[in-house]
């Protein structure tokens, strides 16, 4: 069995991830080929797609949000994601079980003894008018029939879990503040919820819906390990469809020794190939999408992939990190960068500058960071 080193990994996951070579494609069909964007920072989303479409600009967009087109829902490892409406609708039902627990893990004392199918049916019910509501709003209706969990506890369950739910614009638009409004998905795109067949985590059998989920992975992330695939999706569930996949995948090892799975046609450039500088937002699942990942960041700094820390990739893998202060964009490298790299980071940056329209006129390279554990 062949094996793939770090560097060829990383060449691999860039490409998959349109991070080697910017594309045209519309925004709806990159958000569905990266199979969603982390969103919990309605923000980051625009720098993300910054990074991986020629001439992105804002308003592409904010127009798949209010066209419907994209989504912005609670799905993988219960955070919210930016996705393909038609993924939001297929995929949701092999996520409720992982929705549940998530929840209830986070609030067992408090939702002990509380019927899960009857809250689900009466926020059901309350949404039945199609009037979008916040999380408080929601609480509000049912509260009086459920008098004993915490607040937060039952809406987090409602929304999050118990009810698809999609956040409606403006929240998630360009520079737009705007707190979250829900509407259950079906009644915002107009269509039911149609999970693939075998979308129920606890089912028998080849589990067509999980083989749909690794494949859409794999394109987007792979060569990973079925660990990857769980860290990714939060869905412990997938043994079943990895199984029946075997045949039609072909298989790696990296240097820990750990299988790896892969489509045959997909993209593995040379580890030789050159890879541009590229801004990443905070929670870019290009580095958060697998349990190891040592392909794109050290370990001694994966403590920035969950600290909202955004990065830069120099040579494919973070290198610094990035924000910005009043008119700068400020870089902290967290290793000793030369003098050709720290210029394609001031040319990159001064690029992404000129996208946030903030003011900023200058790229400051500060002293370079210690370790983030």
């Amino acid at each position: 069995m062949a094996v793939l080193g770090p560097r060829a990994l990383n060449r691999a996951t860039l490409a998959r991830q349109h991070l080697l070579e910017r594309t045209t494609a519309p925004v709806e069909e990159v958000v569905a080929h990266l199979c969603g964007l982390q969103a919990q920072e309605p923000q980051e989303p625009f720098t993300g797609l910054w990074s991986r479409l020629y001439a992105f600009t804002p308003d592409r967009l904010d127009r798949a949000l209010t066209e419907r087109r994209v989504v912005r829902t609670h799905l993988m490892r219960r955070t919210v994601h930016l996705v393909a409406a038609d993924d939001a609708l297929s995929w949701r039902a092999r996520h409720d079980a992982m929705l549940r627990q998530r929840v209830l893990a986070t609030y067992r004392h408090e939702l002990a003894g509380v019927d899960l199918d009857e809250l689900a049916a009466a926020g059901r019910a309350v949404m039945a008018d199609r009037r979008p509501r916040t999380m408080a709003e929601l609480v509000d209706a049912v509260q009086d029939r459920w008098p004993g969990p915490p607040r937060r506890a039952l809406g987090e369950l409602l929304v999050a879990a118990l009810v698809p739910m999609v956040q409606l614009p403006p929240r998630g638009l360009w520079r737009t503040k705007s707190g979250v409004r829900n509407l259950p998905l079906a009644t915002w795109l107009g269509r039911d919820v149609t999970p693939l067949p075998g979308s129920d985590e606890g089912q028998e059998g080849d589990d067509p819906a999980g083989q749909q989920l690794v494949r859409r992975y794999l394109a987007a992330h792979g060569p990973a390990a079925t660990a990857d695939i769980r860290a990714w999706s939060g869905v412990a569930g997938l043994p079943a469809a990895v199984r029946a996949l075997r045949d039609e995948l072909v298989t790696f090892r990296d240097e820990r020794g750990r299988v790896l799975l892969d489509l045959p046609d997909a993209p593995r450039p040379s580890p030789d190939t050159p890879a541009p500088v590229r801004f990443l937002p905070a929670f870019d699942n290009a580095i958060l999408g697998y349990q190891d990942r040592s392909r794109i960041i050290d370990d001694a700094h994966r403590g920035l992939s969950v600290a909202g820390l955004r990065a830069v990739l120099v040579d494919g893998r973070v290198a610094a990190t990035w924000t910005t202060d009043d008119r700068r964009l400020l870089v902290t490298p967290l290793r000793a960068l030369s003098a050709p790299e720290r210029q394609a980071v001031r040319v990159e940056g001064h690029d992404l500058a000129t996208f946030l329209d903030r003011g900023i006129d200058r790229v400051d390279i500060a002293a370079v960071r210690t370790a983030i554990g």
